[in-house]
């Protein structure tokens, strides 16, 4: 068991299995599935243990051979797992993924899970006060109003020990309404201390198109903001100044699920490391990068010595 003094980072929030068709015929027409399992914070949780560092992340899982799946595939990564719940109360969720004619669709399953049944009295305050960084997203926020109110309490504690709060809004609408999703993300963007939004993501929450109004909002903001989706570019804002970083070339793009968790997990890998902002920037893109050329939602994520390989431009021996 990992002692919970040295967790460097604390997440929590859904996590499903997840099924894929082995071919592009689609769901209807296949037999054959691939099991794996996916979530924005296990994602984000595996992606920082692979890069070197501490992470815990909890959540309510369903007492069934899928949660037991899911718990067995975050600990078998490196990741703290000690606070999370096997529950009899509720299945664990499940979602379908298929791409066909170049068209990706995904179908959940839900409504109901152990996961949607996080509340606050499932927040440890001594498991979140021991860390440096506390990591949310706005898909916590959706999936119930007991979950909401998880984030809130952890929010809180965060904010009461003094642990920095790592914010991806992660809007799906799937789950909720814009309308709905504005009321409650853009107040927890004023409370947090880094907030990684997409460019498509702030023109729906502010409503607004005009990239000048958006970027005069976030440096309203106390967070230091990276916004990610720009024009081939991230955009991070700071001290009222706004810094663009090109994006890391990448010749074949397989898979892009799971990058915007990389490219989260990169930046608070740099942020660990000493790194300065522009530096964590750097490297959330380069992790970004890396995970778009492989399929899965946590399977191309890369470890350290990869990263540092090709920092040092390393050439690949194949045998």
């Amino acid at each position: 068991m990992m002692d919970k003094q040295i967790l460097e980072v604390v997440t929590f929030g859904e996590s499903m299995v997840l099924m894929t068709p082995v071919n592009t015929k689609g769901i209807e027409y296949n037999s054959e599935f691939i099991k794996s399992f996916g979530g924005a914070e296990s994602n984000f949780a595996i992606a920082l243990a692979r890069l070197g560092h501490k992470v815990g992340w909890f959540s309510r899982l369903g007492k069934d051979p899928f949660g037991r799946y899911i718990l067995k595939g975050v600990r078998g990564e490196g990741v703290d797992v000690t606070r999370v719940d096997l529950t009899e109360e509720a299945p664990t969720g499940f979602m379908l993924r298929e791409t066909v004619a170049s068209k990706t669709s995904v179908y959940y399953y839900r409504s109901g899970s152990a996961s949607s049944k996080l509340s606050s009295e499932h927040v440890d305050e001594e498991y979140i006060k021991n860390a440096k960084i506390l990591h949310i997203t706005g898909i916590t926020c959706a999936i119930s109003e007991s979950a909401r109110n998880a984030v809130y309490e952890a929010v809180r504690i965060a904010k009461k020990h003094g642990v920095k709060i790592c914010f991806d809004p992660n809007l799906r609408l799937k789950l909720w309404n814009v309308e709905e999703a504005r009321e409650v993300l853009l107040p927890l963007a004023d409370e947090v201390d880094y907030f990684l939004p997409g460019m498509d993501e702030l023109k729906l929450l502010y409503g607004m198109d005009d990239t000048e109004e958006i970027f005069s909002k976030l440096k309203e903001l106390k967070a230091v903001s990276v916004v990610k989706g720009g024009n081939n570019e991230t955009l991070l804002v700071e001290d009222g100044e706004v810094t663009s970083f090109p994006y890391m070339s990448v010749e074949n793009v397989i898979d892009p699920v799971g990058a915007g968790d990389g490219f989260c997990a990169g930046f608070v890998a740099g942020l660990l490391k000493g790194f300065n902002h522009q530096e964590s920037v750097r490297l959330a893109n380069m992790v970004g990068a890396l995970v778009i050329q492989s399929e899965g939602d946590w399977e191309g994520l890369p470890t350290w010595e990869e990263v540092q390989a090709i920092m040092n431009k390393e050439i690949h021996i194949e045998r």
